[in-house]
């Protein structure tokens, strides 16, 4: 870079942040969400004044690091979060937690005041330090700003340092607590920062500091052998490390390779690159609830790649085989919940090495894609032929209409499960992403608008109406969003997924402290945020609305469906499909 850094020398405090903004530049981090507040204005300002990174400003902490979580997730970069002193920082952990458990890169700033104004009362000041536990790989305290070579190099090695540590040895969060002084706005204290720092070569000084990429630490340990002519099952499920289309391309090669068959979820890209990857089961969940296919399938090798799915069922059944788990996963911590006989290795472009071994299918691969035309073809009529709102079908749709590439955030709760159940296979390359490390609805509307902020393409979020409810207020972000999100709204006024558990039997008090039925007017909450809102009349409207999506703002499509209702249908078609399958 030959242009000089947008250094401010009018204080040590204006000094100390734009040498520390200058530094995540160069690093790599390209975009932060920055909440307001009195302690962090010397971030604030610099952030705002560097033209190579783009400030967003975002009123909520909780709802600007789920919008950083989300943009992190689709970039595969480090997103900064800056924030004031107080409560604001403690706002930001449901995203954090996230974070650790997903593998997304972000680098979280928070203001203090200094040390002796701790511990006294001082207003908006609490105990800052470490406040994250082990939700994040690093943290450290910086020291107060001092406008001196040997300071101001001490915190461009301390950033640098936090900004690798988002990408190695495994994705995640840092944090790092920042102290200021009064003055916080940039005064000029009349040339000392300036004349302090006087003979440094500011640009020989930022010269050598490098972007981090996440694959050239990527490593390769305990790298299993793997055989066709064994029972194996490759298991394909969320994953964040890899663009969709290089994971399709990696995992085909791989399945071609062993001529196994590849159970994708839901969720991971490779339903929608289904005309590429070969040997595709989509219909897994539904398979294994018919007792004697569960039995005939039974598996002796599972390879996992990325995350374990969304099925509870196919969860159970490897579970219940007690068969060889390889775990292919970046993440180093224990990953299997399942507690089974697991290897745990890195290193998924390693496995598309392996040299030619499987010549055609096997007869167990056979057998599970005789199960999978008959279980996809049911399924497929079924819903084919319904007209009622039913949620499945929604799923069911997007998979077939949505334009090509496009980015789609999935709520969890229902939505997650719905696509698990009903989502086709195609070609159509959307990109499916989901906070499914926590599991939680926290976040939901920020993280698809991180996502869908800067996206080439329109984006789209499915999600339940108290997924939406719970982070209402990510829609303050609406004008500094630069892109589309369509939001698929299901609404069937309450907690879906609920009706499938053993406690709905208990009512009362089921209804009012589990399905907790809500009332709200979407509208009307539409129209106070300026987004556009359109009830979904039938099917044939639906299909319009969603297979051309605007070029910019954010849509809701809300789709009014009967709860109790959809979770009768579900078991139904769930016990007719298993019944064809016997």
């Amino acid at each position: 870079m030959s242009a000089a850094p947008p250094l401010d020398f009018r204080n040590v405090n204006s000094l100390w942040a734009g040498v520390l903004v200058e530094t995540l530049v160069r690093c790599g981090v390209r975009c932060a969400a920055v909440s307001p507040g009195s302690r962090s204005t010397p971030l604030t300002l610099a952030l705002a004044r560097q033209p190579r990174i783009e400030a967003i400003p975002v009123l909520d902490e909780r709802s600007a690091a789920f919008f950083a979580l989300g943009h992190a997730k689709r970039t595969r970069a480090p997103v900064a979060l800056v924030c004031t002193s107080g409560t604001a920082a403690a706002n930001y952990l449901p995203a954090i937690v996230e974070a650790h458990e997903t593998g997304v890169p972000l680098v979280v700033i928070t203001a203090d005041r200094p040390p002796e104004l701790r511990a006294c009362a001082s207003g908006q000041t609490i105990d800052q330090q470490k406040i994250y536990g082990g939700a994040v790989s690093f943290y450290h305290e910086l020291a107060l700003p001092e406008a001196s070579e040997s300071a101001l190099r001490y915190l461009r090695q301390t950033i640098a340092h936090a900004v690798q540590a988002t990408l190695w040895p495994r994705a995640g969060a840092v944090h790092l607590n920042a102290p200021f002084r009064d003055p916080l706005p940039p005064i000029d204290d009349g040339g000392v920062a300036q004349n302090a720092v006087r003979g440094i070569d500011w640009e020989k000084f930022f010269a050598q500091l490098q972007p981090v990429s996440p694959e050239a630490w990527e490593t390769v340990s305990r790298l299993p052998r793997l055989t066709p002519e064994v029972h194996g099952l490759i298991v394909a499920g969320p994953q964040n490390s890899l663009p969709a289309e290089n994971f399709a391309a990696l995992v085909a090669e791989i399945a071609t390779k062993l001529g196994w068959p590849v159970a994708t979820d839901g969720l991971s890209p490779l339903r929608n690159f289904g005309a590429r990857v070969p040997h595709l089961v989509t219909t897994a969940d539904t398979i294994l609830r018919e007792a004697g296919a569960a039995e005939r399938l039974a598996p002796e090798v599972v390879l996992c790649l990325g995350g374990w799915p969304t099925s509870k069922v196919l969860r159970g059944w490897i579970e219940a085989s007690d068969a060889r788990i390889f775990l292919c996963s970046a993440h180093p911590a224990n990953r299997d919940a399942l507690h089974g006989r697991t290897q745990h290795f890195a290193g998924l472009a390693a496995l598309a090495q392996l040299a030619p071994i499987a010549t055609e299918p096997n007869g167990y691969q056979r057998l599970w894609a005789s199960f999978e035309r008959k279980a996809r073809a049911a399924l497929d009529t079924r819903l084919g032929a319904m007209t009622e709102l039913f949620e499945g079908r929604a799923a069911w749709l997007l998979g077939q209409h949505l334009p090509a590439d496009t980015p789609l955030f999935v709520a969890n709760s229902m939505p997650v499960r719905d696509v698990e159940y009903f989502w086709p296979p195609n070609d159509r390359r959307a990109q499916p992403f989901v906070n499914r490390g926590a599991n939680g609805i926290d976040g939901t509307l920020s993280s698809a608008l991180g996502v869908a902020h800067g996206a080439e393409r329109p984006a789209v979020l499915l999600t339940g109406d108290l997924a939406l409810l719970h982070d209402a207020n990510g829609f303050l972000a609406r004008p500094k969003m630069r892109g589309s999100l369509t939001i698929v709204l299901v609404n069937n006024r309450g907690g879906g997924i609920f009706e499938h558990l053993p406690v709905a039997q208990f009512d009362p008090p089921f209804e009012e402290f589990f399905a907790t039925p809500q009332e709200v007017d979407f509208a009307r909450l539409c129209a106070a945020h300026g987004v556009e809102h359109v009830p979904v009349r039938d099917w044939a409207h639906f299909t319009t609305l969603i297979s051309t999506l605007p070029a910019a703002g954010i849509r809701v499509l809300e789709l009014r469906t009967d709860r109790k209702r959809d979770a009768a249908t579900r078991k139904r078609f769930f016990a007719e499909v298993a019944a064809s399958l016997a």
